[in-house]
């Protein structure tokens, strides 16, 4: 494989999902209870984006791995002490909100900005890698927008495999309704995938690559611009739903009328 890349990943962070999350309205809006308090994780569907595109970086010599994350700075720097000793990367990181309030367009203006301002950045050799969904956000919209403003039209959503032809160009197994898979052919970069779970495993952690990265990481970090989010979305209120149970003891009731009732309890 002769052809190199420039791979971008857009990772964003999420509270680990062992936590109970609370939603809280703040000063400035919708926020969650001791956010900042909450132990943070890389979005699962990002990751399995950021291990695919290190994988490729493996397969075409030459190729640099890039990963683009918002969040607050001291939350970038906690997660970026794990993620860092998965894979090599550089990172670009953005001071913003990371709590899912946010509005899905102008965050992905806030990283095709960051994007734009890599130097050296190669757009005929982009790939830009992102997660279809997201723990946070889960509009599935963030990366398409980035994409479009970046002006990238090849877009692919779902995607468990990426294959590089002997010809450069790329067989991408989409996946759809069913169970099943769209085959589909890309003739080169530039283009977005959006991954679903992919096929690799979690890589395990390596120090030495952990502390090769937090090198550039920590510097990164302290040059980070803090961003503004316009046009955030309104919310009258916000609240964990309500529980309910209601249990009815009885004793010698024909299954069928214990159906019926469980259908009308459903339909009140």
């Amino acid at each position: 494989m002769s052809a190199t890349y420039e791979i971008v990943v857009c990772a964003g962070i999420v509270p680990d999902p062992l936590q109970t999350l609370e939603p809280v309205t703040g000063l400035s809006g919708p926020a969650l209870k001791n956010e900042m308090m909450l132990p943070n994780v890389l979005d699962p569907w990002a990751a399995c984006a950021l291990y695919e595109g290190a994988a490729l970086v493996k397969k075409a010599p030459g190729s640099k791995l890039r990963l683009v994350s918002m969040g607050p700075k001291a939350k970038l720097q906690q997660v970026m002490m794990t993620a860092a000793q998965k894979a090599a990367f550089e990172l670009v990181p953005v001071d913003g909100p990371a709590n899912g309030f946010a509005d899905a367009s102008a965050v992905a203006e806030a990283i095709a900005a960051a994007i734009d301002t890599i130097a050296g950045l190669d757009r005929t050799k982009l790939l830009l890698f992102g997660g279809w969904e997201s723990a946070s956000r889960g509009s599935g919209a963030v990366l398409q927008i980035v994409g479009e403003r970046l002006g990238i039209v090849n877009q692919f959503q779902g995607v468990d495999e990426l294959a590089i032809q002997p010809d450069g160009s790329f067989r991408v197994l989409e996946r759809i309704e069913g169970g099943k898979h769209q085959v589909s052919t890309c003739t080169g970069a530039p283009a977005v995938f959006g991954w679903a779970t992919g096929s690799l495993p979690e890589p395990p952690n390596n120090p030495q690559v952990g502390m090769a990265n937090m090198r550039t990481v920590l510097p990164a970090l302290q040059k980070a611009k803090a961003v503004a989010l316009a046009g955030a979305p309104a919310y009258a209120s916000v609240a964990l739903p309500a529980g309910r149970r209601t249990t009815k003891i009885v004793k010698d009731v024909p299954v069928d009328e214990i159906a019926r009732d469980i259908v009308a309890w459903i339909s009140e």
